[in-house]
């Protein structure tokens, strides 16, 4: 039986990931945080759950699959420290990929953009109108659409390394740069 470790299990996407693989027949290990965790968990929490899981996973073979964002590429306003958290998510990824070389261990970073989840609650302070204005006349990711991609990379062929993915939905791109004029 394939065992998956989902931090972030309690909602959202991870939730979504661990009803799908648990309806896959594997053993989940969920793990939480809530909001008031976010800021200090996003890069050492990270780092020091990779580390210590480590050699597990190169002793078993096994993938990592790491959630970072498309605001780790593309800058939105007020996102500067979400944004640098998911850079660092990125960075990480494909730095752990070339120290992991040689040892069969897969390195992926999924980098959504808008996904409709209760996270955007957290980015708002809290301000469900603020939250619902934003998802308005527009169609956004799941958690189950993630879910499903999580699902895609984890079941692939044990010679296959996705790199990183960049998911946005159709309604949503990245719109170059802002120019603010004068007078």
């Amino acid at each position: 039986m394939k065992t998956i470790l989902i931090t972030g299990a309690t909602a959202g996407i991870g939730e979504a990931a661990a009803r799908r693989f648990a309806a896959g027949g594997w053993r989940v290990i969920g793990t939480g945080r809530r909001a008031q965790r976010l800021k200090e968990t996003n890069v050492t929490g990270l780092v020091a759950l990779t580390r210590a899981l480590l050699p597990r996973i190169v002793e078993r073979r096994g993938a990592i699959i790491n959630l970072g964002s498309v605001a780790g590429t593309y800058p939105y306003k007020g996102g500067a420290v979400y944004g640098g958290t998911k850079a660092f998510v990125h960075q990480f990824s494909l730095d752990l990929r070339c120290d992991l070389h040689g040892t069969g261990v897969r390195v992926t970073s999924i980098e959504p953009g808008m996904i409709e989840t209760e996270f955007t609650l957290v980015r708002t302070g809290g301000d469900k109108d603020a939250s619902d204005k934003l998802y308005a006349g527009m169609n956004p990711m799941t958690s189950d659409d993630l879910a499903e991609t999580i699902w895609w990379i984890a079941t692939l062929p044990p010679h296959l390394n996705i790199n990183t993915i960049e998911l946005m939905p159709v309604n949503q791109s990245f719109a170059g740069f802002a120019v603010h004029r004068e007078g």
